[in-house]
């Protein structure tokens, strides 16, 4: 079936201009008690005692989710400024930023009750961290290969075999993870599939840290072995989790953080070029702002959709393929724009400092959140070309 896309230009409500305001305050506030150093790519990334606390405390975890369950009620638009000050800060949002994005949401549409009663508030407060158990070894993005198996057994189910890629399993609480429940079928290669909540200090479970080119493991491998998780733990239909696991990547693939990972090298190149830069640095300043420019009103649009209740899967795959190979190319268009620049002058100096972490992040850009050939035949097939 051909999607009808849509990307309608949304403005954000005097509300959102509001609460931007006081998310400035509240991290000029944790800068200058020395929480986090703005300047650092890898604020993001850090763990950082109290900081998700303090972020639950102000309202902004679960920003849209029911008050029942600790959240707030505000609109998706909103929570979108938060998340954008945040990343553009470098704010430390690791520990809480899947269980708010999109762990979160699942467990509000498939948790039983009582399941939800207990972890929606911790997740609220910035107590827990999720992370998310999809990419297996040798399928690459192709979800619908996987080969870990949950296997029914007395009151659950027992888990055996690996997956990749797993971002802060190494400190996650829980995980949100699709395991093989049924073979699948020559008619239907996504049947088979089931989503599970998984309580990490289940024993069985091995976390294997994987290194990066930055020196940095957030990615992980795990293994299960005979791993048991019960059957309240099963979220959805059984052997249908492929149908929520698209819907939940709406979520994770059309946010600002998607064209903002590297975002700290083109403020630090304004900085280097100065008041007054040549011909050459202000046109290529001005042709990556207005490409960031229409990603971001491309990804607001997103944010309106999730807000009014739709699932703007194929939309959301365009944001985060033209996102990532966006951020993924721009420490390079920084580096050939800040080449004519004086090595001396001192507002070169973080510039010099944080271009070469950008370009080690880099590589990873269009892996994570789902490879860009896999997105690019999703798109295909919402267009009706495949």
């Amino acid at each position: 079936m051909t999607a009808a896309l849509r990307f309608d230009p949304i403005r954000l409500p005097s509300e959102c201009e509001t609460l931007r305001k006081e998310v400035r305050a509240f991290l000029a506030e944790e800068i200058g008690n020395g929480t986090f150093d703005p300047h650092s790519p890898q604020g993001g990334d850090r763990d950082v005692p109290g900081f998700s606390k303090r972020v639950g405390e102000r309202g902004w975890i679960g920003m849209t989710w029911p008050k029942k369950y600790g959240g707030h009620e505000r609109s998706f638009l909103e929570r979108y400024v938060v998340t954008e000050e945040m990343r553009v800060a470098n704010a430390p949002t690791r520990r809480f930023f899947v269980a708010d994005r999109q762990s979160g949401p699942v467990l509000l549409k498939y948790a039983p009750e009582h399941i939800k009663m207990d972890i929606l508030p911790r997740i609220c407060r910035g107590e827990v961290c999720f992370s998310i158990g999809m990419s297996e070894p040798n399928s690459g993005s192709d979800l619908f290969a996987a080969k870990t198996k949950a296997t029914k057994t007395d009151g659950g189910f027992l888990i055996n075999g690996t997956k990749i890629w797993t971002s802060s399993a190494h400190v996650a609480n829980y995980m949100l993870a699709i395991f093989r429940t049924s073979p699948s079928t020559k008619e239907n290669r996504r049947h088979g599939l089931t989503q599970f909540l998984v309580d990490m200090k289940t024993p069985g479970i091995k976390v294997n840290p994987i290194g990066q080119l930055t020196g940095k493991a957030e990615f992980n491998e795990v293994v299960f072995q005979d791993a048991f998780v019960p059957d309240d733990h099963a979220l959805g239909e059984i052997d249908g989790a492929w149908k929520q696991a698209t819907s939940e990547l709406a979520y994770e693939r059309s946010g600002p953080e998607r064209f903002l990972e590297t975002y700290y090298v083109l403020t630090e190149l304004v900085r280097a070029l100065g008041d007054a830069p040549d011909a050459r640095g202000a046109e290529g300043i001005g042709r990556l702002v207005a490409q960031l420019h229409t990603m971001r009103r491309m990804s607001v649009s997103v944010a309106g959709m999730l807000h009014a209740g739709k699932e703007p899967v194929v939309e959301a795959s365009i944001v985060k393929d033209i996102g990532t190979v966006w951020e993924q190319q721009l420490p390079h268009r920084v580096r050939d724009l800040a080449a004519f620049v004086e090595p001396d002058a001192s507002n070169h100096e973080i510039l010099d400092t944080v271009l070469p972490y950008a370009m080690k992040v880099a590589p990873k850009l269009t892996i994570q959140g789902g490879t860009t050939e896999v997105l690019r035949g999703i798109i295909a097939r919402g267009l009706g070309l495949r």
